[in-house]
């Protein structure tokens, strides 16, 4: 029998529905190869009639060079199986062979209507009711108009897309919606979304009670090469087929193309091709650089604050000075091999931290604290707009279940609220074990994170010593190369871009790693399995990126203890020390590398390599064949973006993110570095999306999912981490209470607010001869008399009774920090609370649309309702008079 065929080995069953009619058991033969005979971008099958809404590709085993016949005829019968299954759902398929390699089968997948209504209802697809007769859109820049138009895309180009009412469809009630051409009713997006569901669920195998379906296992098992919607043309031509709508040419022309860069991005177009979950990606990063703008132009000004008064930074000329400066003699800062150095070869660092250490740093701080509360709470608001401008206020009703968790519900037990008999993948007991895994797992991969930060700085403490042997050791700071690169500096450069590395490999392993975790952990919805993804993958991103910076701002230089007594690590390497200026700098170089490393990396990795990649592939297909190439076949030699290429980029943008808000106080150029990325970050994804990967499986989605709260997280962490940095890493806090404690015998003997005197005041001295024997310093014949050193701490002098101890400026100073820091944090938190409170996250005007909307669905699907119970009730009523008129009317005559 036919069954017999498809039955394989070892228990291994292939799923063969009954479909009741001869025709579908004539259907459960493989469609015969049909050769092409269309135009280069046709959308049909060869009929011209059926629009393709799928294409499957798979490799004939008939035809390969080494064909292992056991495994290659257990795929064969298995893609029969899953093809002849799609055919009794009511697919259509025809089969096509390669123009350019024979061995390429291309199976096309046309729904048909009846279909399409039947799976539109089984996912809840609004579809329109009648046009919106309410204006949802309007500008609110007045007299600015023509600026914005200006801005926009030209309307005569994109036409904006006509509003409707809409509900979910119900096939019952299809005469109330707005079918005004079924070819056109179900637009492309939405006939390969629910192709797509139909993929996903079709069973082809059943081994040892398990059900085996979908064709994302069939692809991944290399049953099936690709499976993708068609992009409608050629992005660079129009298409020849009057009837299409040119979408894919339209984006690439206003959106894609450089010379658009200064235009809005054209969302409902993009939303329409791509689908809700590309649309509020690109609407989301369209929003986050706008707001940059804002914070760029404030961290710029800041910037040029900094710079513009550095020459009058008093603290700084002090250390350039040789009569200050060139005579103060600091300790050696590790053992043995460290010699002694004068002040004034940190003149130039000097010159740079007035830059960035300054008050403006202090206003910037306080400003990106607000202006991140501002960005979350518009983009709140601008996303409730979204909804409901594209239909998605209530997409919590249309989430189904995962076809990878269907496949593994083998429990029976009973719903609590239904007390119903419900399928799930295992019980109470076996979750809690899968959550323990997983939760272990990612706990172990934060601690292998944690030990590369360690063996980073393993390596500074180490190196530190080789460069200050090395590097020339003029104590007068005159030689040209000690000018500029201090052992310091050197050791900071090298060791973030060693840093870097690492952070680049730890992502690439790590990237598989969380993906194998949340398909253990097997969430039940997508959106379940991306918040669950987003949040490993976050996680570890977090302490990958930022360990290197907490380490720098909060933790170097912090606990060294003094030349006599050194702190040493591990009990072997002495601790870090910053310069005499502090490590904000070292901050500062830090972030530098990390964002704009990972921003040409990123760059390369995304679009370099796969531009690359098809132009190898248009180079080989030019070289073999001159034929006609189909859309098909085109779109085949395109990349695969993958389900998680979304997001990726959205990982990307966060991690930005947190650098422009945790650290900005040591960098008030990062908001700029990051707008001139974004800008370019649009344009770059779009042209990756329309030029060289297949079109993506359209997707509803009604926010931005977990990334939400990971950023209201970030905002919160960043006001406590930027109060931190000013406090603990700059020097600012210390030269306040120097300005203002004039007078006062522990701060000097100056009787006006200056900085003057402050360097010296803030170094303490020790006595040489006090050097223990681990620790004893190179001896320098250029000291001459000098019987001390000095070192950058607020600590009593050789010779007080106290000597080596804490002196009371640091104790002021340490006061001062941690009333900043509260002063601080409560100052923008309670400005974050009043502005939270302020704006509400769905404006009223969007709120009265969406109640409006709702009644007047409601009260459009009513009164259909009652005109159909009316209309049914008077033919009724007309039969009941007839029947009685006819058997009543013979007795009366």
């Amino acid at each position: 029998s036919f069954t017999q065929i498809y039955m394989l080995e070892n228990l291994e069953q292939t799923i063969v529905p009954n479909c009741g009619s001869l025709e579908c058991q004539h259907d459960f033969r493989t469609p015969e190869f049909e050769e092409f005979n269309g135009k280069s971008d046709s959308l049909f099958f060869n009929d011209g009639q059926r629009r393709i809404d799928f294409v499957l590709v798979y490799e004939d085993e008939s035809k390969k060079e080494t064909n292992k016949k056991g495994t290659n005829e257990k795929q064969r019968r298995k893609r029969q199986a899953y093809e002849s299954n799609l055919i009794c759902h009511g697919l259509h398929l025809e089969a096509t062979r390669s123009v350019l390699d024979d061995k390429l089968v291309f199976v096309k997948v046309h729904a048909p209507w009846e279909v399409l209504c039947t799976y539109a209802e089984v996912m809840h697809i609004k579809l329109p009711l009648k046009p919106n007769d309410l204006k949802t859109r309007g500008s609110a820049f007045g007299r600015l108009n023509w600026f914005t138009k200006f801005l926009s895309v030209d309307e005569s180009i994109i036409k904006p897309e006509q509003e409707f009412f809409t509900a979910p469809f119900e096939k019952n009630r299809m005469n109330d919606f707005y079918i005004v051409d079924r070819d056109t009713f179900f637009n492309p997006a939405t006939r390969s979304r629910i192709v797509y569901f139909i993929l996903s669920r079709v069973k082809y195998q059943v081994m040892n009670n398990v059900n085996k379906f979908g064709i994302n296992r069939l692809v991944n098992s290399g049953i099936y090469k690709a499976a993708f919607p068609l992009h409608d043309c050629k992005f660079r031509h129009r298409s020849e087929d009057p009837s299409c709508p040119n979408e894919r040419y339209l984006l690439y022309r206003e959106w894609a193309h450089p010379r658009s860069i200064y235009k809005k991005q054209p969302l409902d177009l993009i939303r329409k091709y791509y689908g809700e979950k590309i649309g509020i990606y690109f609407a989301w990063l369209g929003y986050y650089t706008q707001m940059l703008l804002l914070a760029a132009i404030v961290g710029v000004a800041c910037f040029l604050y900094g710079y513009l008064n550095q020459d009058n930074c008093t603290w700084s000329k002090e250390v350039c000075n040789p009569d200050i400066g060139g005579k103060i003699i600091m300790c050696p800062q590790c053992d043995r091999l460290c010699p002694f150095w004068n002040l004034n070869i940190t003149c130039e660092s000097s010159k740079k931290l007035c830059i960035f250490d300054s008050f403006g740093t202090l206003v910037f701080a306080v400003f990106m604290g607000i202006w991140v509360t501002l960005f979350l709470e518009f983009w709140k608001r601008r996303q409730a707009e979204l909804e409901y401008e594209w239909d998605t206020v209530e997409l919590q009703q249309e989430e189904q279940a995962r076809p990878e968790y269907e496949a593994r519900c083998t429990h029976v037990v009973i719903n609590e609220i239904t007390q119903e008999e419900e399928r799930i993948p295992f019980t109470t007991c076996g979750k809690c074990i899968r959550i323990t895994l997983c939760a272990s797992a990612v706990f172990f991969w934060i601690l292998l994170i944690i030990a590369s930060v360690i063996g980073i700085i393993v390596y500074r403490l180490s190196v530190f010593i080789v460069f200050s042997a090395k590097l020339p050791k003029n104590l007068n700071g005159t030689d040209p190369i000690q000018k500029y690169l201090t052992p310091q500096t050197a050791t900071s450069i090298t060791a973030s871009i060693i840093s870097f590395i690492i952070i680049m490999i730890l992502n690439t392993i790590y990237e598989r790693v969380a993906i194998m975790i949340t398909n253990f952990e097997l969430p039940r919805t997508q959106t379940d399995y991306e918040n669950s993804l987003t949040m490993k993958m976050f996680l570890f991103q977090f302490v990958n990126y930022y360990s290197s910076c907490f380490y720098i701002a909060f933790f170097k230089g912090k606990f060294v203890g003094y030349p006599g007594d050194p702190v040493y690590w591990l009990g072997k390497y002495r601790n870090e020390e910053c310069d005499p200026g502090g490590c904000l700098l070292e901050l500062t170089t830090q972030l530098t590398i990390i964002m704009g490393g990972k921003a040409i990396w990123n760059n390369i990795q995304e679009v370099l390599l796969p531009w690359i990649m098809n132009l190898i592939g248009r180079f080989h297909r030019v070289s073999r064949s001159e034929k006609i190439t189909p859309r098909w076949e085109q779109d085949y030699h395109l990349q695969p973006m993958g389900k998680l290429g979304l997001f990726y980029e959205y990982l990307e943008m966060i991690i930005q993110f947190g650098f422009v808000t945790l650290f900005v106080a040591s960098f008030p150029l990062a908001p700029l570095l990051a707008l001139v990325n974004n800008i370019l970050e649009i344009r770059v994804d779009a042209w990756k999306l329309t030029t060289q990967f297949r079109r993506l499986v359209p997707e509803k989605a009604q926010d931005i999912g977990a990334w939400q709260p990971i950023m209201q997280g970030i905002a919160i962490l960043a006001v406590v981490t930027n109060a931190m940095i000013i406090a603990f890493t700059s020097d600012m806090i210390p030269r306040l209470v120097y300005y203002w404690s004039f007078s006062v015998p522990p701060y000097g003997d100056h009787t006006d607010h200056t900085m003057e005197g402050y360097i010296n005041n803030t170094l303490s001295f020790f006595n040489i001869a006090d050097f223990k024997n681990k620790s004893q310093g190179n001896p320098y014949s250029g000291l001459g008399n000098h019987t001390t050193c000095r070192y950058r701490d607020f600590r009593y002098p050789p010779g007080h009774p106290q000597e080596y101890k804490y002196n009371i400026y640091y104790w002021h100073v340490i006061a001062a920090k941690l009333a900043f820091i509260i002063v601080m944090e409560h100052v923008i938190y309670s400005v974050k609370f009043i502005i939270s409170y302020a704006i509400p996250d769905v404006s009223k005007l969007t709120k009265s649309k969406i109640k409006r909307e709702k009644y007047l669905t409601q009260k459009l699907l009513h009164e259909s309702h009652l005109k159909d119970m009316t209309k049914n009730m008077g033919v009724i009523a007309e039969r009941m008079i007839e029947v009685v008129d006819n058997n009543l009317r013979p007795k009366l005559d």
